[in-house]
Formats: structure tokens, sequence, C-alpha cells
């Protein structure tokens, strides 16, 4: 046997054997994403609790706004379910789950509420019949490890957005911006080219990208790194937030995605909301706001980036559509995120 042939036919097969865990082995990078259908009057959208627990009352205000939309709506058996902080066991998690994914009936999921619990059943859902006929699934927050879960290993687009617990319970009293950001919900399940702006501000840095929406949650992003779930972000417009987190944590979160490499090969960055938890001892204080710890891990780099983008734990929480292609243009003067067909 030629050995120079044997060898150059077998070092590519074992190299994709040995691929490291960051890469994204199933769904390849710069293939075209995968979009569920857009909604249509008249369609279903089911209502279910993967994470935390949530009443049957306490979703009404959002079922009677998405009936209103036009949608019939199917509630799922884990509402009004409780086991300790979760919306009924594991179990009847996955379960409920499961049967939303493959309900043809079902065209879109509205996870009920975030909190804690996906990554405890995501490695046992099923998605082979989502695969073949995608719907939206739509949340965030800790539904940041099904929107990456589906980018990872389907190319799936999700939309990353307010949920059930976020609907107020009096319209007439809701400010503007809940109204928007609720109603930015219904455009992208309708198919609307969505367009986003935000404030100006001084620590961005300015220039034009293009890539696929991809992120969430930080801390969840970090609990994912060499995971099944672990994002790829080559080439990609990463958007991040979080919430009640110490500024020494969001700087190791800030140090994770620069180790893991997801920093490295950007379209650009998107900072969003970040509620930063006051420390308890003023002689314990970090020394480095947001900013500081954001520009220090990406100086090297020289793709755009811009802070306070509307997206997170804040009421000003737009819904994004994951996995879909934007462009971000940032300037000294203004910011802008569009998707791009």
């Amino acid at each position: 046997m030629n050995r120079k042939k044997f060898l150059s036919s077998v070092v590519p097969a074992a190299a994709f054997i040995a691929a490291p865990a960051g890469n994204n082995l199933f769904a390849e990078p710069g293939l075209p994403a995968k979009i569920p259908p857009y909604l249509k009057k008249g369609d279903t959208i089911g209502i279910t609790c993967p994470a935390g627990f949530i009443t049957l009352e306490d979703i009404q205000p959002a079922v009677a706004k998405m009936k209103e939309w036009g949608f019939d709506i199917k509630v799922g058996s884990t509402v009004g379910k409780k086991d300790f902080t979760f919306g009924g066991t594991d179990e009847e998690r996955l379960q409920d789950l499961q049967q939303m994914l493959d309900d043809k009936s079902i065209k879109a999921i509205m996870c009920a509420r975030g909190g804690y619990g996906a990554v405890r059943i995501i490695d046992k859902v099923d998605f082979k019949k989502f695969a073949l006929a995608p719907k939206w699934i739509i949340g965030f927050s800790d539904i940041t490890v099904i929107h990456a879960h589906l980018d990872r290993n389907f190319g799936i687009a999700s939309i990353h957005s307010k949920m059930c617990n976020s609907f107020p319970s009096d319209w007439s009293k809701a400010e503007p911006v809940q109204m928007e950001t609720i109603e930015s919900i219904q455009k992208c399940l309708f198919g609307e080219k969505m367009i986003y702006t935000a404030a100006p501000n001084a620590n961005n840095r300015a220039g034009i990208a293009e890539g696929t929406l991809v992120g969430g949650n930080l801390k969840t992003l970090e609990t994912l790194a060499g995971s099944k779930s672990d994002i790829n972000t080559d080439g990609k417009i990463l958007f991040v937030e979080d919430t009640g987190e110490y500024l020494y944590s969001i700087d190791r979160m800030f140090w994770n995605l620069k180790r893991t490499g997801k920093l490295n090969r950007l379209k650009a960055l998107v900072v969003g909301g970040f509620k930063v938890k006051p420390s308890e001892d003023p002689a314990d204080e970090f020394g480095k706001d947001l900013y500081a710890i954001v520009t220090e891990k990406i100086k090297e780099y020289s793709y755009p980036v811009c802070f306070d983008f509307p997206v997170g734990h804040q009421k000003n929480n737009y819904a994004l559509k994951c996995g879909v292609k934007h462009q971000l243009t940032v300037s000294n003067s203004s910011v802008s995120l569009k998707e791009s067909r």
C-alpha cells in the first residue's frame, strides 16, 4: 500500500473525530439557518414550563394577548404544576415539552417563564421530529439552553424574548416600552423583518458587520461551555445579557468567553442589559465597571461592539431571532441591528 496516500485519506477523518467540543459538529458553520415557518392567524401556540413554575392564573394576560393577535392557545400540563422551584418534576417537564415538539398542530412554543431547569432535561429531549418540521421556540434567560442547543446541533432559528410572566395584567397601565417589546414577539412570529435601534454609547466601537445572531444569558452560556449545547460563535454576531451578578463574576464570565475562543472570530459583539449586584462590602469592590471588563477582553479585536442594547432582564427586552442573519451598524451617533434577508 502507498503509505503517503493511506495517511492522506486517514488523517482528515481522524481530525474530524478528534475535533474539540467547542466546534459545531452537527450544524456546520456557514450553512443557511433553518427558519421555522412563520405563523398566520388561527395557528396554535403551546405554552409549557421547561424550567420554573407558573400558575394558570399568571399566564392569563399572555393568553389573552396572544388570542388577540389571532392565535389559538394550548396550555401544557406543566402550567400550574410545582415541584419546589420547577414547573413539575424533570420527567413531567420533559414529557410536556416533548409532546409540544411532536404535536403537528402546534406551530410555536412559548416557554412560560425562565428560572432554572432546562439543562436538567435538554439531553433527554428527542428532536428528531422537530428537526424535520421545525417550529418557533420562544423565551429567554434559562431558555438560552434551548436556543443554544438548537443552534449548535441543528442550526434551527428560535426567538429570544419575553415570556408569559412578563405580560402586564393591566394593559391600560403598561408603559410604552412594555407594549412595544411584547408586540415585537407578534412581529417576529408573523415574519416581519425586524429592525432595532439603541442609543449611542461612548464605549461603543464603530463599524458595520453582518452575521448570524446567537447568544442569550451570559451565565447560562458559560455553564454550557464544552457541552453538547455549547454555541459556535465563529463568524457570528454574539449578544449577551445578565442579571443579579457581581462585577467580579461578570469579569469571570467574559474571561470564559475569551478563553474558550468565543470572542476570537466574531463579526460583532452586542452587550445588552446587565443588572449588577452591588458588593456587600465596599472593601471588596472589584475596581472595573462593565464597560472596562468587556473592553479589556476585546481590545485585540477590531469588530464593532455596542453596549446597552435593549435585550435582557429589563422592560426594554425586544424579541430577537436567534440563528437568523442580521446586520449591525454602530456609529458615534446611532446603533441599529436589522434582520437581513
